[in-house]
């Protein structure tokens, strides 16, 4: 067991998670929680033992250099703490890291401890899953919770899915019974286009995250980045006509549903940000909207911010209502 040394008294705290690998497509989830931590300076004050829940074989340790000395860093889950000031202060325990290999249960009953003893009021666990959404659009993202009334209280889905599942949704169902409210936040990541990065994703899920907690999350580069990443694909689909041809019709798809995006409600959520920064100033395959494996999960893939990976064909014209927030999983 690791101690919590060194941790002062939390104000009000929440715990935001999230896990590379099945429930993170496009890397968008981890990269929100990394870039929270990233920008407000958290550090980490405690780990998960590695050998309990990673095969090392599955997800391999790398080396670096650190002053001519020779180090490794294990594959692991980590937690860090972070204070959002303003009027009413609060912190953020952020924990990053690896869908573990194994002892899903210990793993959760873990994170579970340390909730318990950092006071954690509220669980986010935030992820991503691939579906048939054009890339052109605003990223839906969905908010379901298994607590009714916690569903009626913060505006949120409960939770309907019925398939396969990953640690979101096992920690989900795992804090619903330790009585510990829960929420999980969906972004819905283009499925042509699935490869790490997605900005677009990561900044979707922040500004979900904001109008939650009500508190503003500092943005960095990802508005430039989203625009560069969409700029990118805009141009590589136009080179291939029959993937144009497979994008306008999700447009389409999209622009004659009902959007929420252009609902009074979400107009008065985007409205409220505003006010809210002015005042302020300054792993395996992919999860689905259907609960299936996307495929390989690639790690090796290009950084680079204005030329995002080639958008994967379709393997069929038609088009499903994948885009909608139904289908993610608990």
């Amino acid at each position: 067991m690791i101690e919590l040394e060194g941790v002062p008294e939390l104000i009000d705290p929440v715990m935001v998670a999230a896990f590379e690998g099945w429930n993170d497509a496009g890397d968008a989830a981890s990269t929100a929680v990394a870039h929270l931590e990233r920008e407000w300076k958290g550090q980490v004050f405690a780990a998960l033992d590695a050998e309990d829940y990673y095969d090392f074989q599955v997800n391999r340790p790398t080396v670096f250099m650190e002053g001519g000395v020779r180090k490794i860093t294990w594959p692991t889950t980590r937690l860090s703490v972070v204070r959002v000031g303003g009027d009413k202060p609060r912190d953020l325990v952020l924990v990053r890291g690896i869908e573990p290999s194994m002892r899903w249960r210990s793993f959760c009953n873990e994170l579970l401890g340390f909730a318990h003893e950092l006071g954690v009021e509220l669980v986010v666990i935030l992820g991503a899953l691939l579906g048939d959404t054009p890339h052109t659009r605003p990223v839906p993202v969905s908010g379901v919770t298994s607590d009714a009334d916690l569903a009626r209280r913060m505006n949120l889905e409960e939770t309907k899915y019925e398939g396969p599942t990953g640690i979101v949704g096992v920690l989900q169902e795992a804090c619903t019974h330790a009585g510990v409210p829960t929420v999980s936040l969906w972004a819905a990541v283009p499925h042509y286009v699935s490869q790490p990065p997605n900005p677009k994703a990561t900044l979707a899920l922040l500004n979900r995250l904001e109008d939650l907690l009500d508190l503003r999350m500092p943005q960095g580069e990802l508005p430039e980045d989203a625009r560069a990443w969409q700029t990118g694909v805009d141009q590589l689909a136009s080179e291939d006509s029959e993937v144009a041809e497979y994008v306008q019709t999700l447009e389409e798809a999209r622009d004659t549903a009902e959007l929420p995006e252009a609902s009074g409600e979400a107009i008065a959520r985007e409205f409220e940000r505003y006010l809210r920064r002015r005042d302020v100033g300054g792993p395996g395959g992919h999860a689905t909207a259907d609960g299936s494996d996307s495929g390989p999960y690639r790690r090796d893939t290009p950084s680079g911010r204005t030329r995002p990976p080639k958008p994967q064909k379709p393997e069929a014209p038609g088009v499903s209502d994948g885009d909608e927030p139904d289908g993610s999983e608990d």
